[in-house]
């Protein structure tokens, strides 16, 4: 008798062997609830990859909601989405590295509802992504609220006496509106119930990878799925429930496929040459940076004032000014609706050296335009930093003492030059009379393609002159 083989089958690479991303001492066993639709599809989606050899090209975006557990179970790189935008930085992530697979894994909570704006967008420039929808008709991971998709009818936490046309109005059809865009190359719906619809979803989830490796474009699977938990129901009656009420309005099938006709789409190359960058702008490149230029260690610096200060001008105008001397350099303001008398700060990074985050939490230089601001970000500086103060609005000393204190009446010396508003140039003076990382001349290029005014230009030099020169006699 001739001795059988014997098969051991066990997880596809594509899936963690143990979970050691996961909280807990558990390491073995996934915390879905019993019955939950995602832990299927994980697997599906991970024998899909491995089958393809894909896995270690193969980059998950989770977003909020109960996607975001994916992360503790597929080993592929992950990079976490706020909510609803996971298709936004799936494109970043796409574009920035064309050869990889870029899967934006998402419930319908977050595509559906916030996220409706960046999948319909992605979906319309035709981005290389492979999108799994994951339909169970509520908000899963929060309590079980209404979702986009939850049915007329049906009872949530949200929608107590069921959902209403006129009150919530109708359920989304996402895959049906994809659908209807010219980019997108494949569009299905399928039914995770019974083995029939696993196996179609299962065919679904290999074509939609496939075809992104192809380069082919962008390709939507929409499974609908059970969330036993959220709708008070065993897994069986959540099965049944599925193909009962929710398969006849999101009725599964293929919505679009162009797959056949469509040809791999390679779209042109980043251009990350400075020079190049320069070039299809217009623009002059700054030069090359000094040997003084080069050395500079980062600046982190916060101007904080109300509005109408100019501590946003006065970020701009330091950041191109480091550009121009070639160093690199990065600028976000952060401010209110109001026009003026509103806070208002920038967080600005000056460095001969790659900015690795552009957001200023602890900053080394603050220039506090206002009483307000130095209130706000005076304990934020780390030791050893730099304060400039506006001793002309503001009375009260510094509260520590392992900072360097740099008392300047910035609003009186803008009025001596003839003009308040100036304060802002003259602490741009204090700054470079400080650190010495650029020269006035460079800031005096900045003034001169921003202030057209020739008198307006004459005062704001006039006022970094005696920003500088202050700071010269500290």
């Amino acid at each position: 008798m001739e001795k059988m083989e014997t098969v051991v089958k066990g997880k596809p690479e594509a899936l963690c062997a143990t979970f050691d991303r996961k909280e807990g001492s558990d390491k073995q066993t996934t915390h879905y609830c019993p019955g939950c639709g995602h832990g299927r599809v994980h697997k599906l989606i991970a024998e899909a990859l491995s089958d393809m050899g894909l896995g270690d090209k193969t980059v998950f975006i989770s977003p909020v909601g109960c996607s975001v557990f994916a992360y503790y179970y597929m080993n592929t790189g992950n990079v976490q989405a706020p909510h609803g935008r996971a298709p936004a930085v799936a494109t970043g992530v796409s574009r920035a590295n064309p050869n990889s697979i870029v899967i934006s894994y998402q419930g319908d909570g977050d595509l559906a509802a916030i996220g409706t704006a960046e999948i319909l967008h992605a979906a319309n420039r035709g981005e290389h992504l492979s999108v799994f929808f994951i339909n169970n008709a509520i908000y899963g991971m929060t309590g079980g609220q209404m979702a986009p998709t939850t049915l007329l009818g049906q009872k949530t936490q949200t929608t107590p006496r069921g959902r209403s046309a006129m009150n919530e109005g109708h359920p989304i059809r996402m895959a049906e509106i994809i659908a209807t865009l010219e980019a997108p190359i494949y569009v299905e719906r399928t039914s995770c119930t019974d083995t029939k619809g696993i196996m179609k979803t299962r065919k679904a989830i290999r074509k939609a990878i496939k075809l992104q490796s192809e380069k082919k474009g962008f390709t939507f699977v929409e499974i609908l799925t059970a969330c036993p938990t959220g709708w008070k129901k065993t897994p069986s009656d959540s099965i049944k429930w599925i193909q009962n009420e929710l398969e006849p309005y999101f009725k599964p099938g293929v919505y679009k496929d162009v797959s056949d006709k469509a040809e791999p789409l390679h779209r042109p190359e980043m251009i990350m040459d400075s020079e190049e960058i320069f070039k299809s702008l217009g623009l002059k490149k700054g030069k090359t940076p000094s040997s003084s230029a080069a050395a500079v260690e980062e600046k982190r610096i916060k101007i904080a004032g109300f509005g109408g200060q100019g501590a946003l001008t006065a970020g701009v105008m330091m950041a191109t000014a480091g550009m121009n001397e070639g160093l690199n350099v990065s600028w976000i303001p952060s401010y209110g609706p109001e026009m003026r008398g509103g806070t208002a700060n920038c967080s600005v990074i000056v460095s001969s050296k790659r900015i690795g985050n552009p957001l200023v939490r602890n900053p080394n230089i603050l220039i506090a335009m206002n009483g307000p601001s130095l209130d706000a970000f005076e304990n934020d500086v780390v030791q050893g930093g730099t304060i400039v103060v506006n001793s002309s609005l503001i009375e009260r000393k510094l509260s520590r003492s392992d900072v360097k204190a740099v008392y300047v009446p910035l609003t009186d010396i803008a009025a001596k030059v003839g003009l308040k508003a100036a304060a802002n140039s003259v602490a741009l003076g204090v700054f470079l009379g400080l650190e010495n990382i650029f020269s006035r001349e460079g800031i005096y290029e900045v003034l001169k393609t921003s202030l057209k005014k020739k008198d307006a230009l004459e005062i704001n030099i006039k006022a970094v002159n005696a920003g500088f020169e202050f700071a010269k006699t500290l």
